[in-house]
């Protein structure tokens, strides 16, 4: 995936990411630590706080997101989607959504042979997701 390049009429100084973070909400924030956990094959870091709980997604480089749960974060299929990245084949993470709880709403479909493909799910607290890889 990625935008379209700089033209004459956008000007503007191209920022390199627009995404520079995010935050999946959580009801229960265990059940969706372990949900990302599973289907990732990762072990998020904890935070909990008297205010709210933030699990990290793991990151060396690029933009990082966590899950979230405290007042405020509410889960939802509605509004802005987040495309996860899935790896080289995103069937490695997708084919981990239903074990934890999760449910496909559209499974692996090419976009085109450069843009590679994408998945969509809704994950154990019932947010609406998407994955990508090139493969």
């Amino acid at each position: 995936m990625g935008g379209t390049p700089m033209n004459k009429k956008n000007k503007g100084t191209a920022i390199k990411n627009y995404v520079s973070w995010f935050e999946i909400p959580a009801i229960d924030f265990q059940q969706a630590v372990h949900f990302y956990n599973h289907i990732f094959a990762i072990e998020m870091t904890q935070n909990i706080t008297d205010a709210n709980a933030m699990a990290f997604f793991p990151v060396t480089s690029g933009i990082g997101g966590a899950v979230i749960a405290g007042s405020g974060s509410i889960p939802s299929d509605k509004g802005p989607l987040i495309y996860l990245n899935g790896g080289k084949d995103l069937n490695n993470v997708l084919n981990k959504v239903e074990e934890v709880g999760g449910r496909i709403v559209m499974p692996k479909t090419l976009i085109s042979e450069d843009a590679g493909y994408f998945a969509m799910f809704i994950d154990n607290q019932g947010n609406k997701l998407a994955l990508h890889s090139k493969n």
